[in-house]
């Protein structure tokens, strides 16, 4: 069981208690809005949004135990998938990618990264069994193979409960306390860098589930590399494209595969597919300078061929002294693009997405969670803007 020990003051405790106030007017149908900014990142909730939630019928509770339901994470409100005919529910690519792309990005689209299960409860214990397991030995066994859990707050913003520490097969933790029995939206974030083969969540018997509807708008689509993925984050919510579904409380789609972020044609076909609010292309980590020349131009034209309206964001390797000549070649690309008319494509420089007073990797190009969230607010300028529909200004570092 994972407790929290706080020292309190009365001033904390009155404005709880307006903030519950708050909350349970809002519960019925979780309504939420952000007018003010949160510290260092600016008007990040994009717009006002109605949830409307659907209750969890009693007949998906796959079983009862120690006053305990459990029901499967596929029977819940389910982000970051893009397709549904895949090989098994928690993979990332279709089944018929496989044999088209990459070995390893077959092997690596089994990992979880990016997907999350939201759901609404009053229970006043939540609980959770996942498969998988395991760390590497440059990032945290909770990054690789754990849970992250989420909840709204009377603000609308997600406030980080707990995670859930993986064993080596599979594991049961409890994840959170709710004694009041006040109605709770949750967002659990799956692990980064395992795969998971079976989810639950266990609530008190005879509480009501319920999940939240679509998100307002189509997704982020995030292709990359290992960073993409979220190497090195310590905790499965801490990769920046998970930190970025928070903030700008937007679909994430992530794509990023460890090594194999490549442009290979095939991947341009599938990014395709998926009927996104922005594409983030952010593969130069795992590129050569060649790769660059034969194989970015015509990604990005094939993509605004079959997405003519769909802004595009190219990112640049985050280390300038590691990346050659790719990150001119990239802009580059994107200048001669720009030049020809193709509207809606952007450059976002990445070193200055990392840049900082202390090293914010954990061996030089994997980011720590101070790297992820430099990068998250400096993503969240551009993406915001496209997302608004107004990024001529493009006042974020080029």
């Amino acid at each position: 069981m994972i407790v929290y020990t706080h020292r309190v003051n009365p001033m904390r405790i009155f404005r709880a208690l307006l903030l519950g106030l708050v909350a349970i007017s809002l519960s019925s149908c979780i309504t939420v809005s952000r007018a003010t900014p949160t510290a260092g990142v600016p008007d990040q909730w994009v717009k006002t949004r109605v949830v409307n939630a659907v209750a969890v019928s009693p007949d998906k509770v796959t079983r009862t135990e120690d006053n305990l339901a459990w029901y499967r994470g596929e029977d819940l409100w389910v982000e970051g998938r893009a397709w549904n005919d895949t090989k098994t529910f928690w993979n990332r690519l279709p089944a018929r990618a496989e044999g088209k792309v990459t070995e390893p990005v077959w092997r690596l689209q089994a990992n979880t990264a990016g997907m999350a299960v939201r759901f609404i409860t009053p229970s006043k214990v939540v609980k959770a069994l996942w498969s998988g397991g395991g760390g590497m030995n440059h990032m945290a066994a909770t990054g690789m193979s754990g849970l992250d859990l989420y909840k709204r707050d009377a603000t609308g913003g997600w406030q980080y409960v707990a995670t859930g520490r993986p064993g080596e097969k599979e594991t049961t933790a409890e994840l959170c306390r709710n004694d009041a029995g006040e109605k709770c939206e949750y967002l659990l974030f799956l692990p980064l860098y395992n795969v998971v083969t079976r989810l639950e969540i266990g609530v008190d018997q005879g509480a009501p589930v319920e999940v939240p509807g679509r998100m307002s708008g189509p997704p982020i689509v995030f292709y990359g590399t290992s960073i993409t993925q979220g190497g090195c984050a310590s905790r499965t919510g801490m990769a920046h494209p998970a930190i970025l579904r928070r903030w700008l409380d937007r679909e994430v789609i992530n794509l990023g595969f460890s090594g194999s972020g490549k442009m290979e044609p095939i991947m341009q076909e599938l990014l395709a597919e998926i009927d996104a609010s922005v594409y983030v292309l952010d593969c130069l980590p795992n590129m050569t300078d060649e790769m660059v020349d034969e194989r970015c131009e015509v990604f990005i034209r094939n993509l605004r061929k079959a997405r003519p309206d769909t802004p595009i964001l190219l990112v640049s390797h985050i280390k300038a002294a590691m990346a050659g000549e790719r990150n001119n070649k990239l802009k580059a690309i994107r200048d001669r693009l720009r030049a020809e008319g193709m509207k809606k494509i952007y450059f976002l420089d990445g070193p200055s997405t990392i840049a900082g007073d202390e090293e914010g990797t954990v061996d030089g190009i994997h980011p720590t969670d101070l790297g992820f969230h430099r990068m998250a607010k400096a993503f969240a300028p551009p993406l915001r803007a496209m997302l608004n529909g107004d990024a001529s200004k493009m006042d974020w570092p080029e």
